[in-house]
C-alpha cells in the first residue's frame, strides 16, 4: 500500500476513533489535502505510529492534525508555520481565533484541537509551543468525569472475567486500584503486595511520586492468577515487569489500550477507555461515601481540586433529576 494511501486509511481511523467526532458521520471520506501538506501528515502519522501512545490518543490526534492541515492550507498566514517555530506560534494562535470566534467550537474542542496542533509542532523538531497563541481556553461549569452506569458496570466486569487471564490482571488494576494506563504497564514485580495481613499495591505515578492502595479482594485474584501463569510466560525470570507481552518485553501502551479495548468490546467500545475505569473507580469511592482526602490519596492526584470534580454531577445525573418531575394533568 502506499503512503498516500497509508495516510488515508490513519485519517479514516482517527475520524472513527475521535471521541469527538459525531458518531453519525463514521466512515466519511476524510478531507483531501493538497500534496504539501498529504506529505506532513505522511510524516506526522509515521511518528505517532513510532510513539508509545494509546491507539486513541493516535486516532484523536492524527484527525485533528488534519483539519488543522486542511485550514492551513486554506489560510493566509505569515511565515512557514510547520518550519518555523515562530510561524507556528502565530498559526496556533489564528487557528484558535477561527475555531472559536468564526465556527463557535465549545472550549473543550479548541482546547483538543490545540494540544494535537502542538503535539505536530513538537514531533516537527520546531518545540513546545507556548504563550498566549496556544493557551487554552477557560472551560464552563464542569460535570463529573464520565463514568458508567451501573448496569453497564456489571456487564463490563462480567466481560473482563472472561478475558485471558493477563488482561483481566491489567483490567482489575486499573477498575479496582485506580491506576492509570500508564501506572498499570510500568508496575514490577516488587511492587505487588507481599504480605497476606496488610496487602497494598504501590503505584509510582505522575511527578515521580509513589503511592500505595489496598488490594481489593478481587484485584489480588486476578493478580495472583496472573502471577501464576506468567511463571511460563517468556521474559518471567528476567523481566521485572508485572505485565508482559509475547514476547517477554513489558505490555506497551498500546498494547494495554488494545487489551482493554477487546475487553470493552461487546456493546461498550464506544464509552468504555482505561481511563474510564480510573473515573469509575473514583466515582464509586466518592458515592460510598469515601471522603475527598482520603480518595485524592487513593488516586494519587496532587490538588484537592482534582478529586473534588469526582463530586459534581454527571449528565446521567442532570438527567434523572429532571425525569423526577411530575406534572400534573
Amino acid at each position: 500500500m502506499g503512503s498516500e494511501n497509508v495516510v488515508a486509511a490513519l485519517a479514516e481511523l482517527a475520524e472513527a476513533g475521535s471521541e469527538n467526532v459525531d458518531r453519525r458521520r463514521r466512515g466519511r471520506t476524510p478531507t483531501t489535502l493538497p500534496a504539501p501538506y498529504a506529505v506532513v501528515l505522511d510524516q506526522y502519522a509515521t511518528a505517532l505510529g513510532r510513539a508509545d501512545v494509546t491507539a486513541q490518543t493516535r486516532r484523536t490526534y492524527l484527525s485533528k492534525v488534519r483539519v488543522y492541515l486542511a485550514w492551513l492550507a486554506d489560510s493566509d498566514v505569515d511565515g512557514d508555520p510547520l518550519n518555523d517555530t515562530a510561524a507556528a506560534a502565530w498559526a496556533a494562535r489564528d487557528y484558535k481565533a477561527h475555531l472559536h470566534g468564526v465556527l463557535k467550537r465549545a472550549p473543550t474542542t479548541v482546547n483538543a484541537a490545540l494540544a494535537a496542533v502542538s503535539d505536530l509542532a513538537l514531533r516537527r523538531g520546531l518545540g513546545t509551543l507556548t504563550g498566549d497563541q496556544v493557551a487554552r481556553l477557560d472551560l464552563p461549569a464542569r460535570r463529573a468525569p464520565r463514568a458508567l452506569q451501573r448496569c453497564d458496570d456489571i456487564r463490563l466486569q462480567r466481560a473482563a472475567e472472561a478475558a485471558p487471564v493477563r488482561d483481566r490482571a491489567l483490567f482489575a488494576t486499573m477498575r479496582l486500584a485506580g491506576a492509570r494506563i500508564g501506572e498499570a504497564v510500568s508496575l514490577d514485580v516488587d511492587d505487588l503486595p507481599t504480605t497476606q495481613r496488610r496487602r497494598r499495591l504501590r503505584i509510582r505515578g505522575k511527578g515521580r511520586k509513589t503511592r500505595s492502595v489496598p488490594v481489593h479482594g478481587e484485584l489480588a485474584a486476578a493478580l495472583e492468577a496472573w502471577t501464576a501463569t506468567r511463571r511460563t510466560w517468556p521474559g518471567a525470570v528476567d523481566n521485572p515487569a508485572v505485565f508482559l507481552n509475547r514476547s517477554g518485553g513489558r505490555l506497551s501502551l498500546r498494547a494495554a489500550d488494545e487489551a482493554i479495548g477487546a475487553i470493552a468490546a461487546a456493546g461498550l467500545a464506544d464509552v468504555v477507555t482505561p481511563h474510564v475505569l480510573r473515573h469509575q473507580f473514583g466515582t464509586d469511592l466518592i458515592r460510598a461515601g469515601v471522603d475527598v482526602v482520603t480518595v485524592a490519596e487513593l488516586l494519587g492526584h496532587a490538588s484537592l481540586d482534582s478529586t473534588r470534580i469526582y463530586t459534581l454531577p454527571t449528565e446521567d445525573d442532570l438527567d434523572a433529576a429532571i425525569a423526577k418531575l411530575t406534572i400534573d394533568r
